[in-house]
């Protein structure tokens, strides 16, 4: 047996090393019996040849219809690791039956996640077994989890010194702070009036002048005498000596006699914003790390800042692979729309990034390697060929650049055929995802994002847990990704996520209609219990999602 910390032979290993030979081989026999019924029209199985994931599971004639996964969840898996469904599909590249048990999709709204059947209990989280090798590849380790690759890619990112520069601020918006902003004065830098009204001293009725009083913006006034008062503006200097300010609404001013009076009770310093109130010089204001929003701006303005110190946005470039794939119009002849050039670009952006154009390199290898190596990217971002069909090239062109694969397939659904590979020490990182539309979103949430979270030195998401209202099927080894939308508890009931339709892997129907994703574990989970979940960068305040979506 061959585990993650090197060999191990315990006693009778070889028995069972060639009991385990043997098995793979009547596997092997019998997932080319299925391929070959599939192609006539018979059962179909999980047995693939692809390079860079499988279904993970071993193939079987029979399923129990209580099996904690929907079999055909596995067949569209399975189409997303093929080259002509997974490497550069689209929306509408091809039909998606309808999982709901009538004709109207909105009949039976769970129905995809329960096919009409009583949800079975989830089993436990069953990590792949040492001895289940590669899909594909029989000398090849399983796929790192959806955990650990997600910390591969974040240790990835942190691994440089962070570059700093300095921006004006109408130019740091946006930008993470390369390092804690210090207060350059105290805050406020004098005692200031809160309110307008009247600076007052010692006990009323207090005497007073006619007269415009003291205003924001000028000079130290005079020191006030005990039973003398003065008007005063909203942050105006407050004179020394003064007792507090009475907000025009509590004071009564008797003109004929010239004394003013309180209609309330005073308090020493009241509505006065004492010098330093909201920070000391030197004070930390806001640390390394945090992102510039408008706030912030503000603050760093009023602390006296001019230019911040942060770090450089991330640069992106995108490559679009794939002959199949149209710019414009429908669909047609075998061309589907490219789905992924117009979505890339504002994701990453929304992530951070600095991206340009997506270039459309379709399947050329030879363009594929002149872009990798002419890239000045921090991160270049490539869309389907990550598989091992005969146009999939991305990991023969890594392969001759002798870059380094840091994740090649990650046990996730969808998108488990993605991969991370640095092209040098030096050199940029890549991120390729496949090129079905959704399987490209986990593979952004799984690697891109923790990735460029850490060359900007942004802070690592932290993860939350909500309820989840509905039985979610699991895969026997793998996480799985399922797009949900945030609903409020009714009744003093507690917040949930309710799980969306149309989540198959070259679906985004059902994306598009969520603020987050469920991190749903091996073996699924029931209704009522609470799973993590990955926020969307525009994540809206009120879900609008109804009806057919759920």
């Amino acid at each position: 047996m061959t585990g993650s910390d090197g060999p191990h032979r315990e006693p009778g290993s070889d028995v069972r090393a060639a009991g385990s030979a043997s098995e793979r081989a009547r596997e092997e026999e019998e997932r080319a019996v299925e391929q070959a019924l599939a192609l006539v029209g018979g059962s179909s199985g999980p047995g693939r040849s692809d390079r860079s994931g499988g279904s993970g599971e071993r193939p079987s004639r029979s399923r129990d219809p209580r099996a904690p996964w929907d079999s055909r969840d596995s067949r569209d898996e399975d189409l997303n690791a093929r080259r002509s469904n997974d490497s550069h599909t689209g929306p509408g590249s091809a039909p998606h039956a309808d999982r709901s048990s009538g004709s109207d999709p909105c009949d039976g709204r769970d129905s995809d996640l329960r096919d009409g059947r009583a949800a079975p209990a989830p089993t436990p989280e069953q990590p792949p077994h040492p001895d289940r090798a590669f899909p594909g590849d029989p000398g090849k380790t399983p796929p790192p989890s959806w955990d650990r690759a997600r910390a591969v890619a974040a240790r990835a990112g942190r691994g440089g010194a962070p570059a700093t520069i300095r921006l004006p601020l109408d130019r740091a918006l946006g930008h993470v702070l390369a390092e804690a902003l210090g207060a350059l004065t105290d805050l406020p830098s004098f005692d200031t009036s809160a309110m307008d009204g009247w600076a007052v001293a010692g006990p009323g009725p207090w005497a007073f002048e006619a007269g415009a009083g003291l205003l924001a913006g000028r000079g130290p006034a005079a020191a006030l005498p005990d039973g003398t008062a003065v008007r005063i503006a909203t942050g105006a200097r407050v004179p020394p000596e003064t007792t507090a300010v009475i907000r025009s609404e509590h004071a009564h001013v008797d003109e004929a006699r010239g004394l003013l009076h309180a209609r309330r009770s005073v308090v020493t310093g009241q509505d006065i914003r004492p010098r330093g109130q909201e920070c000391r010089s030197g004070e930390q204001l806001v640390p390394a790390g945090t992102v510039v929003t408008p706030a912030v701006l503000g603050l760093a303005a009023a602390a006296g800042y001019d230019a911040l110190p942060i770090v450089p946005r991330p640069r992106v470039d995108i490559l679009v692979l794939g002959d199949e794939l149209l710019n414009a119009g429908l669909p047609n002849d075998g061309l589907i729309r490219d789905a992924l050039g117009p979505m890339l670009g504002p994701w990453l952006r929304a992530l951070g990034a600095e991206v340009s154009g997506p270039r459309r390199l379709g399947d050329d290898a030879g363009a594929l390697r002149d872009a990798l190596t002419s890239s000045d990217a921090d991160l270049i971002v490539t869309t389907g060929g990550t598989a091992a069909g005969p146009v999939d090239h991305v990991h023969p062109v890594l392969d001759a650049l002798g870059a380094e694969l840091l994740v090649d397939g990650v046990a996730v659904r969808p998108g488990h055929p993605m991969l991370l590979a640095r092209l040098s020490p030096d050199g940029p990182y890549l991120v390729g995802l496949p090129g079905n539309p959704l399987a490209a979103v986990s593979g952004l949430l799984t690697l891109a994002e923790p990735l460029l979270a850490g060359i900007a030195g942004r802070p690592a998401q932290d993860p939350y847990r909500a309820l989840v209202h509905a039985e979610v099927h699991g895969h026997p080894h793998d996480t799985r990704l399922v797009p949900v939308v945030h609903r409020p508890g009714r009744a003093g009931g507690r917040d949930h996520v309710a799980p969306l339709r149309y989540n198959g892997p070259a679906m985004l129907r059902g994306i598009a209609a969520a603020d987050g994703l469920a991190v749903v574990p091996p073996g699924g989970v029931r209704s009522g219990t609470e799973v993590e979940i990955l926020d969307l960068p525009w994540a809206p305040a009120t879900p609008w999602t109804e009806g057919c979506f759920t």
